[in-house]
């Protein structure tokens, strides 16, 4: 026997070989990348807001007659010919021609794009802003302007906006919001954009033919969302204009509502448009100034001559609406008139306020049409028919009647025996309106029943939820004509609102 057959062979091993080599820095480099990703991910949306955009003004009494509700309007008559009446814009053009040291303007929309044409006639009201704002810095040279507004107005970069240049031009320091500095709604997708695309940004090809870098950028969905207006009025208060209407030209036939209000309780709203400025690269002062407003008393306010007002962004709104829901009781009315309704936390608020017996009333918009295209019904009609069945039928549903428009309104309104509180704004009540991942703005009002603000506010959802109105036109259709009772669409609601992942 030779001395090689002596040697006792190697046992065999049992079960799957271990990587070695390149097989096993591969699959170790892939983990190292996942776990990066995640971790980007989470930092990114998680991160908060730079020091001073989100805020809580404190309440500021006010004269009854320093707030002004104002709404846009549209409908048909019973020969389907439109009805139109608009409010907003008229009251922003005021403002304009009144300052005489400064304008702060935010608007997430500003351009003369179409997006197809709505039943409404369209009005051009980005020409007619910037009309304004020109002709008052040809009347008054020291005014000083500044225009804050979301980079999807110069399709982030790929095609720069003529109108927003020409403002430029005439001096107007125009300031497109940096997005990259907000928190980030879908860590899947942010975290690959973090890594691999944000930085590649501006190799990518991008026309308005091909949208490549744009829709890159957009598919973090994140936004200024903000419309705000505030000015001097020519002497020595603040004057304003919160709401949800944008100097867009293919918006301008959207059903809108908006508050202008005066005083200092501007003057949080003013520090804070002063931030989102600064965050996104402005390096100077503006606007160098402070106002005082007059202080009424309790006796004035219960009287209904005067009422208290609060500024409130991006979280803050979520939080002060849900404190007010949860207060609700029996009797109380909570009346809703939203674009989008979706988020989690106020679905089951408003379930919650109708089992302790608290009337609520929710006019949304049917998700049906956008800028003249179709749209799936989403989410509106699922959350809907969540509410209706989860309340018992308690909870009420109508839908506003758009004829190729949409009911663009964001507004809650809490009644009680003797106060209303409401709040008005941009903010839809959805996850990334609510979450400080869009930048939002809303004003809060708390008056007496018989102040005129209040009462506004009151008269005009019951005007359209009762079909209150001349000449057959009918805002709203019953609950069953969009109901959706779908559970498969449902829960694809919940999957993309959870995720982050919805255009909403």
């Amino acid at each position: 026997m030779s001395e090689e057959s002596a040697i006792p062979s190697a046992a065999p091993t049992l079960g799957p070989r271990r990587p070695t080599g390149p097989r096993r820095r591969w699959r170790w480099g892939l983990i190292a990348l996942l776990c990066v990703w995640a971790v980007t991910g989470w930092y990114y949306a998680v991160r908060p807001l730079p020091a001073g955009i989100r805020t809580a003004g404190s309440w500021t009494e006010l004269p009854s007659g320093d707030l002004l509700f104002l709404r846009d309007l549209t409908a048909a008559d019973a020969y389907g010919r439109p009805i139109v009446e608009q409010q907003i814009f008229e009251r922003a053009l005021t403002i304009i021609h009144q300052a005489r040291a400064f304008i702060v303007l935010d608007y997430f929309l500003f351009n003369d794009r179409n997006g197809g044409a709505a039943a409404a006639p369209l009005r051009p009201l980005s020409a007619e802003i910037e009309a304004a704002l020109l002709q008052r810095r040809r009347e008054v040279p020291g005014l000083e302007v500044l225009f804050i507004t979301d980079p999807i107005n110069d399709g982030y970069g790929e095609y720069p906006s003529p109108s927003l240049e020409r403002l430029r031009q005439a001096g107007v320091t125009v300031v497109r919001t940096d997005l990259d500095r907000l928190p980030d709604p879908d860590p899947l997708y942010s975290g690959l954009w973090r890594l691999f695309v944000r930085w590649w940004d501006a190799l990518l090809p991008g026309t308005e033919a091909s949208g490549l870098r744009a829709t890159a950028r957009l598919l973090n969905f994140k936004a200024n969302h903000r419309k705000v207006l505030i000015a001097d009025d020519g002497g020595e208060r603040l004057v304003g204009l919160v709401g949800s209407a944008n100097p867009h030209d293919a918006s301008s036939a959207d059903s809108n509502v908006a508050l202008s209000l005066s005083g200092p309780v501007l003057q949080p709203l003013l520090d804070s448009e002063v931030a989102i400025a600064r965050a996104s690269g402005l390096r100077v002062a503006f606007p160098p100034v402070a106002r005082t407003g007059t202080v009424v008393s309790e006796r004035d306010f219960l009287a209904g001559r005067a009422s208290r007002a609060q500024i409130l962004t991006e979280s803050a709104i979520g939080g002060a609406l849900l404190e007010r829901l949860a207060e609700s009781t029996r009797g109380d009315s909570v009346d809703v008139a939203m674009l989008y309704l979706s988020d989690r936390e106020i679905v089951e608020a408003l379930i919650a306020a109708a089992a302790r017996g608290v009337i609520v009333h929710v006019l949304l918009d049917p998700n049906k049409d956008e800028f003249g295209e179709e749209r799936s019904g989403f989410p509106n009609r699922q959350v809907a028919s969540e509410l209706v069945a989860a309340s018992d039928g308690a909870i009420k549903v109508r839908w506003y009647r758009t004829h190729g428009e949409q009911f663009h309104t964001k507004l809650v309104a809490i009644c009680g025996p003797e106060r209303v509180w409401f709040t008005l704004g941009s903010a839809n009540l959805t996850r990334r309106n609510l979450g400080d991942f869009d930048l939002e703005a809303n004003v809060a009002v708390e008056t007496s029943r018989n102040a005129k603000p209040g009462a506004d506010v009151l008269n005009w959802f019951d005007t359209l939820w009762s079909n209150r109105a001349a000449a057959g036109t009918e805002y709203t259709a019953p609950y069953e004509v969009y109901a959706d009772p779908s559970q498969g669409r449902y829960w694809l609601y919940r999957f993309v609102e959870g995720l982050g992942v919805s255009n909403f």
